[in-house]
């Protein structure tokens, strides 16, 4: 066989191939399916499924076991919520994501342009995935679907954030084309989810806070805000770090810098930095994340742009730091050892004492920490400055009249060792402070437990408005059910919250009782020996009433 004849075999060859992976979708059609066996909520590894819907852009396939067991008033009523849904992806959704970032692979490995969209029973802590091997051959990967696809939770079907899920996902087509296929690398975890959760906000699906996915981020990273940026174990803690560093990223330099940093080699930490050069930022990553860290204490634009978010529902936004007291009176010292992981935010806020103040910080040689500092005076002015280390990495702040010109003081210490792009990196390192306080002034004890006193009446405001923003309430006056919506939702929803992950393991509080809420309802009546019925009567009704009060 000639050369010719070789080329024109191999070519008719690679058609055919195509050929073959092409998939000539049609309602009706069952397709047995590999899925992650981690999200499955039975473990499965396969699932065999139907397709249900199809749009311009989307097959929506549906696992059957879920199907056969939906009443033929709960299919209509699936197929609507497709219809909603895939209209939402046509028109919004992929439009506005691939103008901003770039296409997803197209037609892509199955050489064809719609995407899979397969819903399935899942654990009910997962709204969906994605998975990289569907986008190789099936010579290469074997458990590979072989096809553009996206797998979400069957119960998010008539989820009002099941948009939101679906732009994640699709997200993720959007970064594995751009890393992986156009730039031959894999972006690092945090990064990736970082920019795929922000989706929620850019299309407009935070713009009403409540039961939005950005309150469910800020409620999850209020609880646990010294998260490692980095270090990305796939916990809500990881997914609210990442969202909220995004926000601020975006509110200060524009969306540019998550799009240009799709468009290199680069990953991680120095793909961000490619961004931010790219947008003409004067800052780097580096620079960005301690502004950001301040941003958590302060969120003050008056004095400082950097030092604040720019987005309506983010200006309230305040971490609660780790509060030390020094003694009332006397000289004193105190020493504190804590550990932290490369690229975590830590709040120590220091208050009582009297005199004239000393801060001794240290940690490793060979480490790079940063260590911005707030100072409060008496009158809640404040200043903020950095502690200057030096190469063994020490150093100390001196402030006088502490207790009498000055009333607190916040440092805010970070580690910042690991400068090149990097995926975990979960190590912890120590660090210690020592505070003293000498020459004490008795006369100024009056004044500071004044002092005192107004900040813990100011911290009860704080609680209070945490509880506000939390839904909570202290009492269900009516009977709810599967599609009430309102407050009384809400306030059941923070309620089976508040039960523990056992209860509520989603833990959302949208204010639309569907199917998650009904589960935790069940999840509750069972606990406390009441038929489980998933509707909220005068029996239910009773018992949480009776709980809350207690509370």
């Amino acid at each position: 066989m000639n050369n010719s004849k070789k080329l024109i075999f191999i070519a008719g060859f690679f058609l055919f191939f195509v050929a073959l992976n092409a998939h000539a979708a049609n309602v009706g059609d069952v397709v047995n399916f590999t899925v992650d066996k981690g999200f499955d909520a039975s473990g499965r590894t396969q699932a065999m499924a139907t397709l249900v819907s199809a749009s311009n852009k989307l097959y929506f396939y549906v696992d059957n076991t879920w199907w056969s067991a939906q009443t033929q008033a709960q299919q209509a009523k699936v197929l609507t919520d497709l219809g909603n849904l895939s209209g939402e992806f046509d028109n919004n959704i992929y439009p506005k994501l691939t103008s901003t970032f770039g296409t997803e692979w197209n037609p892509g490995i199955d050489n064809d342009s719609k995407i899979t969209v397969l819903f399935e029973p899942m654990n009910s802590i997962d709204g969906g995935y994605f998975r990289e091997s569907d986008e190789y051959d099936k010579l290469q990967l074997p458990d590979s679907n072989q096809r553009e696809m996206l797998y979400l939770t069957a119960s998010s079907i008539d989820d009002p954030n099941a948009k939101a899920i679906l732009a994640h996902e699709f997200m993720h087509l959007i970064i594995f084309n751009q890393k992986n296929k156009i730039n031959g690398v894999e972006e690092d975890t945090w990064v990736n989810e970082g920019i795929s959760d922000y989706t929620s906000t850019l299309l407009g699906y935070d713009d009403v806070y409540a039961g939005s996915n950005l309150q469910a981020r800020v409620n999850d990273f209020i609880e646990n805000p010294s998260d490692s940026l980095t270090d990305f174990q796939n916990s809500k803690y990881d997914f609210a770090s990442v969202n909220l560093f995004m926000h601020y990223l975006v509110d200060h330099y524009g969306t540019g810098v998550l799009s240009n940093a799709l468009k290199t080699k680069l990953i991680g930490i120095d793909a961000i930095n490619y961004g931010l050069q790219e947008v003409g930022a004067k800052e780097n990553f580096a620079q960005v994340f301690t502004n950001w860290t301040i941003s958590l204490a302060l969120n003050d634009c008056s004095k400082n742009s950097e030092y604040c978010y720019l987005n309506k529902n983010l200006t309230d936004l305040r971490i609660s730091p780790t509060l030390i007291f020094l003694p009332l009176s006397g000289n004193t010292s105190l020493s504190s050892t804590d550990v932290t992981k490369n690229w975590a935010g830590n709040w120590q806020k220091i208050i009582g004492g009297s005199g004239n103040l000393k801060l001794d910080f240290s940690s490793l040689t060979g480490l790079n920490f940063q260590v911005p500092y707030i100072l409060y005076d008496t009158s809640n002015n404040y200043t903020a400055n950095f502690l200057q280390l030096d190469g063994n990495q020490k150093g100390e702040i001196n402030i006088k009249d502490f207790g009498t010109k000055y009333k607190s003081l916040i440092i805010i210490p970070s580690l910042q060792t690991v400068a090149a792009g990097v995926d975990g990196s979960g190590l912890l390192y120590p660090y210690t402070f020592v505070v003293s306080i000498t020459g004490n002034n008795p006369d100024a004890d009056q004044t500071l437990i004044q002092s005192l006193l107004d900040q813990i009446a100011s911290l009860k405001q704080q609680i209070a408005k945490i509880q506000a923003q939390n839904n909570l309430c202290s009492v269900l006056n009516n009977n709810l059910s599967f599609g009430s919506s309102g407050s009384e939702v809400s306030c059941l929803q923070a309620f089976l919250k508040k039960q523990g992950t056992n209860i509520y393991p989603s833990g959302l509080v949208t204010g639309n009782f569907g199917n998650l809420t009904r589960q935790a309802v069940i999840n509750f009546q069972k606990a406390n020996g009441i038929l489980q019925t998933g509707f909220v009567g005068p029996v239910t009704r009773n018992k949480i009433n009776s709980i809350l009060n207690a509370q």
